[in-house]
C-alpha cells in the first residue's frame, strides 16, 4: 500500500492492521517520510522516531501472536506539546521549560498509549496556548499546508497543519477560546472541543483553568468521535472531570440530519469583518444539512458581542495565576542574579514571549483588588449571561450553527502589530467555552476559485453540554452529503503541485 497509507483515516489505518492487511510498522514508516515531506511546515517541536517504530513492532508482534489490540491499534498521532509524555520534552512552546522532560506520563498520552496508538511527536503551539496563529513560538511558525505564507490557526496550528498535509491522521490539541476549532478551520479538517469535564484536564499544562479542554483533530467526523471515546471518562487526578457513562459516539455519527432542528443566530452574520466567501460557504452548509432533512430555526444569543471582551479578561486572569509557578525558583528555567527577587524577574522575563507577558499583566491588572470587581466579577456575571443564552436557544433546536472564523487563514505576520484584531478571530468560538459547551469544526468549503491561494473555510456546530452525540450527528451528515473533508493540500514536497479540484 505504500505512502497510500497516508491517505487512510484512523479507523481505516486500524482495520487494515488487524485484517493483516498491513503492519503498524509499515504505517509508522510511510507517516514519518510524509513528515520528511513536509518537515517546511515546522509543524512538529519533537519527533519520537525510534519509539515510535519499536511500539509499531509491538502491535505487529502482538497481532501476529493473536495477542490483544487497543481500539486504535497501529493509528500514528502527534499531542500539542503542553501534553505531558514521561521521558519526552514537554515545553508548552516556552523557553521557560525548555529541557523539562517528565518523570511521569500524563493522563491522555497514557489512553492512546492504551489504545495502541503510536506517538510520533510533539506538536507546535502558540506558548501556552496562548494565540490565535501559531506564530507565538520561540523558532518558526507553523505554516499553513495550503498556502505557505498564511497561518495555520492557533494555538493548536502544528495539530492541524500536520494532520491536513497527511503526516498524521489524529492529533490532540486543546481547546481555550478556539485554539482546536479554529485552526481546523484554516486547514480544513475537523477539530472537536468536548463538553467541560468530559475530557480530563490532568496532564495538561493549564492556560486557563475553568476554560481548557482537550480534543482531537481528524481528517472525518467519525475518527474524531473514535479518539473521544478514548479519552472520554472518568479520572482520579481531576475534580472537574465528570465521571459519567461514554455514549457510543461513532454510533451517533449514523443518526443522520432528519428532523434536526439547527439553531442560526443570522445577526451575527452582519458582524463586521465577515468574509464574503465565509459567509457563502455558511449559507450553502445550512442549505446541505437541510437537503439532508434539517430545519432551521432563528435563535437569538443577545450577549454574543461580549463574548470576546469577557473571555480575554478570564482567560487573562487565570493565565495569571496558573503562571506564577513559572519563577525559576519553584518551576522553570533559572536565570541567576544577585537576589531571589532579582532571580525571578530575569527568569520569567528571558521564559516567557511578548504574548503571555502582555497576557500575564492583563491577568495581574484585572485581579487588583482595585479593579477586581469592574473587571474580573463584571466578566464573571456576564459569563453566566452568555451560559443562559445558550440554554434558552437549545429550547428551540437541537445544535447552533455558525462559521469557525470570520475569515480565512490571514497571512504569516499579518496582524502581529495589532493584537486585538488578532483576538477577533475568535469571536465565533469563544462562546462554547465560556459557556462549557461541546463543538465541532468540519471543512465546508473553499474560498471562490477567482481569489488565490485557494482557503479552506469552517463550519461550527455546537451542541447542548454533555450531547457530544447531537453534534457528531449534524456534522456526520453534513460530512456524508459534501466531499470537502477528502481535499487534500498540495504535496508537501512541491510546492507547486496544483489543489485537487473543488468538490460539490
Amino acid at each position: 500500500m505504500g505512502d497510500a497509507l497516508t491517505e487512510l483515516d484512523a479507523r481505516e489505518l486500524s482495520d487494515a492492521v488487524r485484517r493483516g492487511e498491513t503492519s503498524a510498522t509499515a504505517i509508522v514508516q510511510a507517516h514519518h517520510r510524509a513528515m520528511d515531506r513536509g518537515a517546511d511546515l515546522h509543524a512538529w517541536l519533537c519527533r519520537t522516531d525510534d519509539a515510535a517504530l519499536a511500539h509499531a513492532a509491538r502491535i505487529d508482534d502482538a497481532r501476529d501472536r493473536g495477542g490483544p489490540l487497543g481500539r486504535l491499534a497501529g493509528v500514528p498521532i502527534g499531542l500539542k506539546d503542553l501534553f505531558v509524555t514521561r521521558g519526552i520534552p514537554t515545553t508548552a512552546g516556552s523557553r521557560i521549560l525548555s529541557g523539562w522532560i517528565p518523570p511521569y506520563q500524563g493522563e491522555h498520552a497514557r489512553r492512546v498509549d492504551d489504545a495502541d496508538m503510536v506517538l510520533l511527536g510533539k506538536l507546535s503551539l502558540d506558548e501556552f496556548a496562548m494565540g490565535s496563529s501559531n506564530e507565538n513560538v520561540v523558532g518558526e511558525p507553523v505554516r499553513n499546508p495550503w498556502a505557505r505564507d498564511r497561518v495555520a490557526g492557533g494555538s493548536s496550528g502544528g495539530a492541524a497543519a500536520a494532520v491536513a498535509a497527511g503526516m498524521i491522521p489524529v492529533a490532540l490539541g486543546s481547546d481555550t477560546g478556539g485554539s482546536i476549532r479554529q485552526p481546523a478551520a484554516c486547514c480544513g479538517v475537523v477539530g472537536l472541543k468536548p463538553t467541560y469535564g468530559r475530557v480530563t484536564r490532568s496532564g495538561m499544562i493549564a492556560f486557563a483553568s475553568s476554560l481548557d479542554q482537550a480534543g482531537p483533530i481528524t481528517r472525518s467526523v467519525r475518527d474524531a468521535a473514535a479518539v473521544l471515546e478514548i479519552l472520554a471518562g472518568r479520572s482520579d487526578g481531576d475534580s472537574t472531570c465528570v465521571d459519567a457513562p461514554v455514549p457510543d459516539f461513532v454510533a451517533a455519527c449514523e443518526r443522520g440530519a432528519k428532523g434536526l432542528r439547527i439553531g442560526v443566530h443570522r445577526r451575527s452574520l452582519d458582524a463586521d469583518g465577515l468574509d464574503d466567501d465565509v459567509r457563502a460557504r455558511f449559507l450553502e452548509a445550512l442549505a446541505l444539512l437541510c437537503d439532508r432533512g434539517a430545519t432551521l430555526v432563528d435563535i437569538e444569543l443577545p450577549h454574543a458581542a461580549l463574548g470576546i471582551a469577557t473571555y480575554y479578561v478570564l482567560c487573562a486572569a487565570e493565565a495569571a495565576s496558573n503562571l506564577a509557578r513559572y519563577d525559576g525558583v519553584r518551576y522553570g528555567a533559572r536565570v541567576a542574579a544577585a537576589s531571589v527577587e532579582a532571580s525571578i524577574e530575569a527568569s520569567r522575563s528571558a521564559g516567557f514571549g511578548p504574548e503571555v507577558r502582555r497576557r500575564i499583566l492583563l491577568g495581574t491588572f484585572v485581579l487588583r483588588a482595585e479593579s477586581y470587581e469592574a473587571y474580573y466579577g463584571r466578566a464573571a456575571r456576564v459569563r453566566r449571561l452568555v451560559a443562559d443564552d445558550h440554554a434558552q436557544a437549545f429550547a428551540h433546536c437541537d445544535v447552533i450553527a455558525t462559521p469557525t472564523a470570520p475569515q480565512p487563514a490571514f497571512r504569516l505576520g499579518e496582524r502581529n502589530a495589532d493584537p486585538l484584531a488578532m483576538y477577533l478571530g475568535d469571536i465565533f468560538t469563544v462562546g462554547a467555552n465560556l459557556a462549557g459547551l461541546p463543538a465541532i469544526s468540519i471543512p465546508c468549503g473553499f474560498t471562490r476559485p477567482d481569489r488565490t491561494p485557494r482557503l479552506p473555510i469552517g463550519l461550527q456546530l455546537v451542541g447542548p453540554a454533555w450531547r457530544e452525540d447531537a453534534v457528531l450527528a449534524a456534522a456526520a451528515a453534513h460530512e456524508d452529503g459534501s466531499a470537502w473533508h477528502r481535499e487534500r493540500p498540495p504535496i508537501a514536497a512541491d510546492e507547486t503541485s496544483p489543489a485537487s479540484e473543488p468538490s460539490t
